[in-house]
């Protein structure tokens, strides 16, 4: 048996749940991780990749030394290198000068919005902060934002239209005192493995009903009491039409919305139109399970909403997590312990990411931009002169790219993120980066957005440093390091900050900001100071157990679900409903609807569990199908198809699956070789500016066994 030299607490680096993990070190080698039975989050279980899925730091792939391209990139020209031969190592001092230099260059040439910056969802608060605080305060730009905008914009737009708050309400664990869920949009078991532990056993042991509402029949649907299997893309009929049968049927919570809602009235004439038989017609549920669902939900003491990306990735995301918000509205099951409306966040910390100011239309703590107030109180934390602050709301990050061009974004800062792989429409994004005059990576290794770069600076992994990460439940809780950085790698808030200073320096305004922080925590207290709602956490706090915000002062206990007196609106509001359909249905030509989504044994963009021993248990990309489909295109099990669409197409496997519908295929996003991006639309939700990436016409057809083993088709279809 291996005796470790110390064991380290600290936060899993992948999924929202924020699972509590000790990493057991031998020699400063990781060498087992485990969770302690008394973790608040987890109760010491772990999924497989909370457990196994760290080695991804000890990777030969990664890069641990400074880099910049051998080849001088211009716009157009833009190529990937992914060979190391193609770059040359330099100290950090010339690193952080020449994009010091270049950065500046731009900025004063071009102005402020020819700069553009992605924070990271997989980087601590305190580097979000640091990010988006230098594009700001140094280059007066709010082209600021990081992949919530590409996993729960819609959902954010939604609860801050309507309740003036964009997190989720209550404590997954409070589960266990719902009466009736409804699950919709998420593949809970495989994207957020321990809260599905919790959902399970508020079925078996507490004897709570399941809803699941959803395209697949998914493993949440064992234990579900009803199963409505919509079309994807139907999900504002769907709860629209439950809305109806709850307001015909005299379910309605009428004290609830006559004390804490406005816009009913309204509401309910628009509703009109979505009767149970309508919504059968578009979605194909049954009419009589919508309605027996509508009714489970508002006759429940405690009923809860949970849901993922199936709801707000879409071009109608936005109105589909108005619909769920109004049913929550419609029965009051909102601002009491085991109710409320709980979007699952996907990344570790998309929640603090945003709650930290990387989006472009607000500072941290939802301070709008372009209000005066706000700006000018952040101003005052960083000590830049009064009206300096742009009060104009900056670019979101499917608009960032489509910008690059002359008179458009000319610089671009990738911290963590991946748009090669994340973003719809990959070969037009491609052209995209190509325009690109300056891009700089910051990252662990080179991925296929990093490739593009110009600047590669090499970061330390969540086990190598300090910080804070805030989980779905907006719990803040501690990151603490294990090991020492690998090679000349360094802490994101370091890089930041030296950045910082010879920018600074370059543009005369030394120390204007302030930029000399000596640790995470006192860059954590200088954003709590502002943004209220962090201001009662401080890391003697959270030392052992992580805090709910809003923490307004250092007495407060947090708060484990919210709303239980009031809005932050004041009032919840109803909206009109109307029902457009996906921007792309099926047709003769592209019979089949994609949908896209994550695997348990993988992650996001790919770019850690696949350079993880993960990869072994699920190394490659398989399209999911009903047997009726594959019957009739002649396709085997296992064997290889193509799956097209207007905009590229790929070559997998393919997988006859139970949890298919007819009709509708699946494929996982997280294979660059045969990424599902490649594939879908880039159409955009108008008001959450998220692409559609649940729903967009594909056909299929047979392919060879050389073309999934082919090198040379293998890197024109994933590696740009």
């Amino acid at each position: 048996m291996i005796h470790p030299d110390r064991i380290t607490s600290t936060t899993c680096p992948y999924c929202g749940v924020g699972c509590n993990l000790e990493l057991h070190v031998k020699d400063d080698f990781i060498y087992s991780v485990t969770s302690p039975f008394d973790a608040v989050v987890n109760q010491g279980n772990l999924c497989v990749k909370g457990r196994f899925g760290y080695d991804f730091i000890y990777s030969p792939q990664r890069v641990t030394t400074p880099m910049l391209r051998k080849s001088l990139q211009k716009p157009g020209m833009r190529t990937a290198a992914f060979d190391l031969n193609e770059w040359r190592q330099v100290s950090w001092d010339v690193a952080l000068d020449y994009t010091a230099d270049r950065l500046v260059e731009i900025y004063q040439r071009d102005g402020s919005d020819a700069l553009a910056v992605y924070c990271c969802a997989k980087a601590t608060n305190e580097d979000n902060y640091l990010l988006q605080k230098m594009f700001r305060a140094l280059f007066r730009s709010n082209n600021v934002d990081h992949c919530t905008r590409l996993c729960h914009a819609g959902s954010v737009v939604a609860l801050l239209k309507s309740l003036g708050s964009s997190a989720m309400s209550n404590t997954a664990s409070e589960v266990i005192h719902s009466d009736c869920f409804i699950v919709t949009g998420s593949n809970t078991t495989e994207n957020h493995p321990i809260i599905a532990l919790q959902m399970k056993a508020a079925v078996r042991k507490h004897g709570a009903r399941l809803i699941v509402i959803d395209p697949r029949r998914i493993e949440l649907c064992d234990y579900a009491t009803l199963w409505l299997p919509l079309k994807p893309g139907t999900n504002v009929a769907v709860f629209a039409a439950m809305a109806h049968v709850i307001i015909k049927e005299g379910l309605v919570n009428r004290d609830f919305v006559a004390a804490r809602t406005f816009g009913y009235e309204e509401f309910a004439r628009s509703i009109e139109k979505f009767t149970p038989e309508y919504a059968e017609m578009v979605s194909g549920v049954d009419r009589n399970l919508i309605v027996e669902a509508a009714r489970m939900y508002a006759r429940a003491e405690r009923g809860a909403i949970y849901w993922g990306m199936g709801i707000s990735q879409l071009s109608q995301g936005t109105a589909s997590a108005l619909g769920l918000i109004h049913l929550a509205l419609l029965t009051g099951h909102i601002g009491r312990k085991g109710t409320g409306l709980n979007p699952l966040r996907g990344q570790n910390n998309v929640q603090g990411a945003s709650d930290a100011g990387a989006m472009p239309f607000h500072y941290p703590g939802y301070m709008e931009v372009d209000n005066e107030a706000n700006a000018r109180a952040w101003e005052a934390a960083w000590n830049v002169e009064p009206g300096g602050l742009s009060r104009k709301r900056g670019l979101t990050t499917t608009e960032i790219l489509s910008h690059a061009h002359p008179g458009g974004v000319r610089a671009l800062y990738i911290m963590g993120e991946n748009p090669m792989m994340t973003e719809p429409n990959l070969n037009l994004t491609r052209q995209h980066m190509q325009e690109l005059e300056f891009l700089v990576a910051q990252d662990i290794f080179i991925n296929e957005s990093g490739a593009f770069a110009d600047v590669f600076l090499p970061a330390t992994s969540w086990a190598e440093k300090e910080g804070t990460f805030t989980n779905t439940d907006r719990r803040v809780q501690r990151v603490r390091p294990a090991i020492a950085p690998r090679g000349e790698s360094r802490p994101d808030w370091q890089i930041i900050c030296d950045l910082a200073r010879r920018i600074e320096r370059r543009l005369g305004r030394p120390n204007s900001a302030g930029w000399d922080y000596t640790s995470p925590e006192q860059v954590f207290r200088e954003m709590a100071n502002t943004a209220t709602m962090l201001k009662g956490v401080t890391y003697a706090r959270i030392e052992k157990v992580g805090l709910q915000y809003p923490v307004p002062d250092e007495n407060h206990p947090g708060t484990p679900f919210l709303f239980s007196e009031n809005f932050p609106s004041g009032r919840g509001r109803f909206f009109t409903v109307e029902y457009i359909p996906v921007a792309e249905p099926p047709d003769d030509e592209y019979p089949l609807i994609l949908t896209t989504g994550r695997l348990l044994e993988h992650w996001h963009g790919g770019s850690m569990t696949r350079n993880s021993l993960l990869d072994e248990l699920y190394p490659e990309a398989q399209l999911e199908l009903h047997e009726v489909d594959a019957a009739h295109f002649g396709i085997q099990d296992g064997s290889p198809v193509r799956v097209y669409s207007r905009r590229g197409s790929v070559v997998v496997r393919a997988r006859i699956s139970p949890k298919a519908n007819p009709g509708v295929v699946f494929l996982p996003m997280h294979f660059a070789e045969a990424a599902a991006n490649l594939l879908t639309i880039d159409v955009l939700d108008k008001e959450a500016k998220i692409p559609e990436f649940k729903a967009c016409a594909v056909g299929v057809q047979i392919a060879q066994e050389e073309e999934l083993h082919n090198p040379a088709v293998r890197t024109e279809r994933g590696r740009y």
